[in-house]
This record gives C-alpha cells, structure tokens and sequence, in this order.
C-alpha cells in the first residue's frame, strides 16, 4: 500500500523557521523525483519546491526561492521541505507528491499525494 505521511506543521510566527517531513512507503522511493505542494484557503495548490531522484536537482517557485530548501534521505525513504523566513503569505495546508515525466504530452504528473499538515504563520 502506497502512503505518504507529512508531519511537522504547526503554528510559527513570521520570521520563523519549521522543517516538514514526508515519510514514504509502498513504493520505490529513491526512483522517483518529489514536490512539495501547498494549497492556501480559497486558492488552488501549487508547487512550492521538487527534488529529482537523487537530490542532485532542486527546483523553487519563484515566491519561495532563498528561504525554502528541498533535501531527501533516501535510506530513510523521507524528503523534507525547511522553511526559512516565513511570512503569513506562506500559511497553507503542504502535501507532498511523487512525480514522474510523461514523454508523450512533455509534462510532469503527480502520485500518491498525502493527507497533508497544515503551517500557520502569525504576522
């Protein structure tokens, strides 16, 4: 059976740091690139940061570049996102996703998404 758990979520106050975890089971970990995601109220989910196979490519949207940083361990079948200078803007439900190319339409598709953990950032 396929799971991802995030952990990690909580309240942190803007300027703040937090680490999420994301644990993986069911599949072959260390073969697949992974993303994090966010999806804030009212708004729909984005990626926040992906990490290819072997952590030697990482990749930011533009609103996190310079304070987040995608890491995985592939012995303990986890990837991690730490969040650096948070801002109430960064307040969101995370989840992590598996992520594979599709060749015939040149585009990444999402797995196994987990059930999430919310980050609350207090002004």
């Amino acid at each position: 059976q396929v799971r991802l758990v995030e952990s990690g979520g909580g309240l942190v106050p803007a300027g703040g740091t937090l680490r999420l975890s994301c644990a993986a089971s069911g599949f072959t970990f260390s073969n697949l690139d992974m993303t994090w995601f966010r999806q804030a109220p009212g708004k729909e989910r984005v990626v926040v940061a992906a990490i290819n196979w072997d952590g030697s490519i990482t990749t930011y949207a533009d609103s996190v570049k310079g304070r987040f940083t995608i890491s995985r361990d592939n012995a303990r079948n986890t990837v991690y996102l730490q969040m650096s200078t948070v801002k109430p803007e960064d307040t969101a439900v995370y989840y992590c996703a598996a992520r594979t190319w599709v060749e015939a339409t040149a585009e990444y598709q999402y797995h196994y998404f987990g059930q999430g953990t919310q980050v609350t950032v207090s002004s």
